[in-house]
């Protein structure tokens, strides 16, 4: 990997722990418990692909990363309540997450139901509040609206619900796609733009090409993960291996095979990198993080 790329996101995995950190209620707060179970969930695990993309974006837009830290925020503590509801047995159904027990298996169901509300309402409230977003009130209500959007059930939710609906099925390229568009696809997307947001004066054109780099790698990502979900192992992924199969659900590998699969998230990064052919070397965190995401092990 690229020493600079490697560094920035060792550095920003690092300022986003610290601000999660700093905005999760703390531990001994009433309800002890709950907030106990918000700060495990969120705090001491995962790559952090979301707010990285948060800061790489800003850094292309040359933004200063303080000013990131809000929005960095909130679209992780949506995608951690995501993970501990998907894990929930009438979800996914799974044990293992991060490397450690899910959510309802430290602590328990009705636990685990109230974090992940608990994490999805602290986002926005992030996003309204944050003294490091010196934005427009009017910014800050188009943060709240991608996000919500994304989020909902013409994003993530949505794209769990079909996911939920086509067990046992099989899907079509073109409906796969649509499903994972919103549900990983949304949020990653929301990543970049909330960065967006939160400069001044970008031009249309520059919007759209960025959107259309997340878009890209979002479904990038996700042909990944289901490659990694067939060849990987249980340690290495820090998640049950071979969850989808076991489930029956459909995915790219069982769609293209392993081989299409991989050629397919290699067609999607190279036109994430031609979707940023105006932007110079101020996007090269960008254009590392879509190389990442093809690449990576785990």
């Amino acid at each position: 990997m690229n020493p600079e790329l490697t560094e920035f996101m060792r550095a920003c995995q690092a300022r986003v722990e610290a601000a999660l950190e700093a905005r999760l209620p703390p531990a001994t707060r009433v309800p002890e418990r709950l907030h106990q179970a918000m700060r495990y969930s969120v705090l001491g695990g995962g790559k952090r692909l979301r707010p990285l993309l948060t800061y790489a974006a800003g850094s292309a837009l040359q933004l200063p990363p303080e000013s990131l830290d809000g929005p960095a925020c909130a679209v992780e503590f949506i995608h951690v309540y995501s993970l501990i509801h998907d894990d929930l047995p009438a979800m996914d159904d799974d044990d293992l997450r991060r490397g450690k027990p899910t959510c309802h298996k430290a602590f328990d169901e009705a636990t685990a139901i109230l974090a992940g509300d608990a994490l999805q309402a602290l986002a926005f409230q992030v996003l309204v509040q944050d003294p490091g977003l010196r934005i427009p009130a009017e910014r800050r209500l188009a943060m709240v609206e991608t996000l919500a959007v994304a989020s909902g059930s013409q994003g993530m939710v949505g794209g769990q619900a079909i996911d939920l609906a086509a067990v046992g099925k099989s899907l079509d390229l073109p409906s796969l796609e649509h499903m994972h568009i919103r549900k990983t696809g949304a949020l990653i997307r929301a990543s970049v733009k909330l960065a967006a947001l939160a400069a001044p004066d970008v031009p249309d054109r520059a919007l759209e090409q960025l959107d259309h780099y997340a878009k890209c790698i979002g479904l990038a990502f996700q042909i990944k993960d289901d490659i990694l979900d067939e060849v990987s192992d249980t340690e290495t992924l820090g998640k049950t291996q071979g969850k989808d199969r076991h489930h029956n659900k459909p995915n790219y590998p069982a769609l293209l095979g392993l081989s299409g699969a991989q050629e397919k998230a290699r067609e999607l990064h190279d036109a994430a990198l031609a979707s940023l052919s105006d932007f110079g070397a101020e996007a090269d965190l960008l254009r590392g993080l879509s190389r990442f995401i093809i690449e990576r092990a785990r």
